[in-house]
């Protein structure tokens, strides 16, 4: 019977039964309202989610100028709009959200002084002062055959070889000020001291076992004090680097080389030493420049092109020989210096760079008055360098840049090295 008809027991159920189906109905009314809530919840916190800011890429070893001030507007963004946020869980989170981002996207201080560095700019409507100390050793021996060769084979002639060392030290204390990262204006006074040794064989009566060596000194003086002005007139994007314009002016306030005599060794008539050493060219001269800068992550290249005009100048004395005075008018030769390299951020304070440069100087002139211009032989030259640079952030103001440049060609020292400490105002 109670298979044929289930629907009579069911209406002959107990109320007991009744109160417990009830009661279990009203829990799964319960249940589902409060699934629908949790819902609500969750979908509210996906839109907020959703309004918020895009998260910032991974960060980057090189940024340009550019870059830092665009990531310097969306982490303010993210700030301001965490601060907004709202209830729920961008009220609870949106503050740390956006320093968050803002911390990420700022861009290494390693990387905000090698591009200082490789571009001459730095932030804008800033001063800076810049103590640098430069050592450059140069070292150069010269075999002189007096004499002509015998049989294909035999020498018969006199044998001299010559050695000049020289040790210069350069104290460059230099002021910039950069006017709304735009215009850049500097001016650099270099005070340099310099000792030079000369030594040649055939001392005591021509012995070419002997050798007798004369060394020339100049005590610390001001040399040619230099200023320029810089413009960029691009700023990079993903198509163009960042591009500089500048002018540098030399002015001759150094101790110019001319009519400097030179002195017979007593010990050695094959030497011949300077009275004194110089300290600048003697003329004025105008020097424009370009120097290109850009991003390839997460590397920075860099190029320089530069030339350097020399004035005509006209001297008093233009004669190296005792006891003769020869006025008279200089025409230094003119150069220009190219370069390339390239530069890596290797961690929040550290930064290295490696380039090549080669200058490249014509021969000079000389005008006795009365007479015409006559080329002087061995003027010109072709330094070439290697360099490895360094960029250590010390602290938020300081920088310390320690650089090398070993020389590649004959006219070029053998090594120099410069240690410099920009401060940043």
């Amino acid at each position: 019977m109670s298979t044929l008809f289930p629907s009579a027991l069911l209406y002959a159920a107990p109320d007991s039964d009744v109160e417990l189906l009830k009661k279990e109905l009203m829990e799964l009314r319960q249940r589902y309202d409060q699934q629908q809530k949790a819902l609500a919840v969750l979908e509210q916190r996906v839109r907020q989610v959703e309004d918020q800011p895009a998260a910032p890429p991974p960060k980057r070893l090189a940024k340009s100028p550019a870059d830092m001030k665009g990531n310097q507007g969306i982490a303010a963004a993210a700030a301001s709009g965490g601060a907004a946020g709202g209830a729920g869980a961008a009220a609870a989170s949106g503050s740390s959200y956006g320093q968050a981002l803002k911390d990420d996207s700022a861009p290494a201080q390693s990387v905000v002084n090698l591009y200082d560095e490789a571009s001459g700019f730095f932030g804008g409507g800033k001063f800076s002062f810049e103590t640098g100390v430069t050592y450059s050793r140069y070292d150069t021996r010269q075999l002189i055959l007096n004499g002509f060769l015998a049989l294909d084979s035999i020498f018969l002639g006199n044998l001299n070889l010559d050695r000049i060392k020289a040790d210069n030290w350069t104290l460059d204390l230099t002021g910039r000020y950069n006017l709304d990262n735009r215009w850049q204006f500097d001016v650099n006074v270099p005070v340099i001291y310099r000792e030079s040794t000369y030594q040649s064989g055939g001392a005591n009566g021509g012995d070419a076992q002997s050798t007798s060596e004369q060394t020339v000194t100049r005590d610390p003086t001001i040399g040619d004090i230099n200023f320029g002005v810089a413009y960029k007139f691009l700023d990079e994007s993903v198509n163009t680097p960042d591009a500089v314009f500048s002018v540098r002016v030399k002015a001759p306030t150094g101790k110019d080389p001319f009519a400097i005599k030179l002195v017979q060794s007593v010990d050695n008539t094959n030497v011949f030493t300077p009275e004194d050493l110089p300290t600048g060219n003697g003329v004025w001269s105008i020097s424009p420049a370009i120097s290109l800068v850009k991003t390839f992550d997460p590397a920075v290249l860099f190029g320089s092109l530069s030339y350097t005009h020399n004035l005509e100048e006209s001297f008093d004395d233009i004669s190296s020989t005792q006891n003769l005075k020869q006025p008279g008018k200089v025409k230094l030769g003119d150069s220009f210096q190219i370069g390339a390299g390239v530069a890596f951020a290797l961690n929040e304070k550290m930064s290295m760079s490696f380039s090549v440069s080669d200058l490249i100087q014509k021969k000079s002139k000389l005008k006795q008055d009365g007479g015409d211009w006559q080329t002087v032989t061995t003027s010109d030259a072709n330094a070439g360098y290697f360099n490895i640079g360094m960029t250590v952030a010390a602290t938020d103001n300081l920088t310390i840049v320690p650089n090398l440049s070993i020389g590649l060609t004959d006219d070029a020292p053998d090594f120099t090295f410069s240690l410099k400490f920009p401060y940043y105002f």
